[in-house]
């Protein structure tokens, strides 16, 4: 195999891995965005969650008041 035919695989596996490295970032990218939306709904469920449990609190009282402090 020649020097030229070397530099030509070089140059080859070179811009291989460079177009497997855009894909790569490109892909993380995505992930990234998809991971900060998920963040995002996760945050709002739990506000709900923390909303349904603080009436869920105020009710119990409530009937725990009304049947005499039982």
């Amino acid at each position: 195999m020649t020097i030229d035919e070397r530099l030509e695989r070089l140059t080859e596996r070179h811009e291989a891995l460079a177009q497997s490295v855009e894909l790569l970032v490109a892909e993380n990218r995505q992930t990234a965005a998809e991971n900060r939306l998920r963040d995002k709904r996760l945050g709002e469920i739990m506000e709900g969650v923390g909303g349904l449990l603080h009436v869920a609190e105020i009710h119990e009282h409530r009937i725990t008041g009304l049947e005499g402090g039982r």
